[in-house]
């Protein structure tokens, strides 16, 4: 029996419950064409479950692998068709103004194919990636190809360590929990110290 989900993987569990599978390969395929989905929480998830014996972990990988692709493919004919139309009439309501598309327009132009790769790892990004390399003329051959690399990765990884945690998920969100804020300090104290050093510099040369 899968244990209770801790943190922002609770809200999933009745989702899961009900519909299994259907809401995998459901919630992973909206958010791949824009919608503002829990694709990476649900496969983290459901993963948890397979660990516990609830879900099958080779099942779980294979839908969501298949529908983080079609996803993007979907996003990617939306973007080749009618791309900036959509997004300036859409975008919005998922806060992707149509400036903030040009920006990540011009950074996937500028980085391409691996772009595509990391995107799926980047939130925010994953759900625009298929629609900005429509917009951007990527070739549909070279895109299909480095995006499911990047959801063969994605998939690979959240699954597998979803898994291996299984009925020990609430055990390890709370060692989690309990070391997040000294983390949070120690990345706050690294990006004053960058801040500090980029200032420093800038004043030696001034002077």
């Amino acid at each position: 029996m899968a244990p209770p989900l801790p943190g922002p993987l609770a809200h999933l569990a009745p989702l899961l419950t009900h519909y299994g599978y259907w809401a995998v390969g459901g919630v992973v395929l909206v958010e791949d064409f824009g919608v503002p989905a829990p694709g990476e929480t649900i496969l983290i998830a459901a993963g948890v479950y397979a660990g516990a014996g609830d879900l099958n972990i080779v099942a779980v990988a294979v839908i969501a692998f298949a529908a983080a692709v079609v996803g993007d493919n979907v996003g990617y004919l939306i973007g080749h068709t009618d791309g900036r139309a959509f997004v300036h009439r859409w975008g919005r309501y998922v806060f992707l103004t149509p400036k903030r598309f040009e920006a990540a327009e011009e950074f996937f132009t500028r980085h391409g194919g691996k772009i595509v790769t990391v995107a799926r790892f980047v939130e925010g990004l994953r759900q625009v990636n298929g629609i900005i390399a429509g917009t951007s003329g990527m070739r549909w051959r070279r895109f299909l190809v480095f995006n499911a690399l990047g959801a063969a990765l994605w998939v690979g990884l959240w699954a597998t360590l979803a898994y291996v945690a299984g009925s020990h998920i609430t055990a390890i969100y709370d060692e989690i929990s309990r070391y997040q804020l000294y983390a949070l300090i120690a990345l706050g104290v690294l990006v004053a110290a960058l801040v500090l050093r980029h200032v420093l510099r800038r004043h030696l040369h001034q002077d």
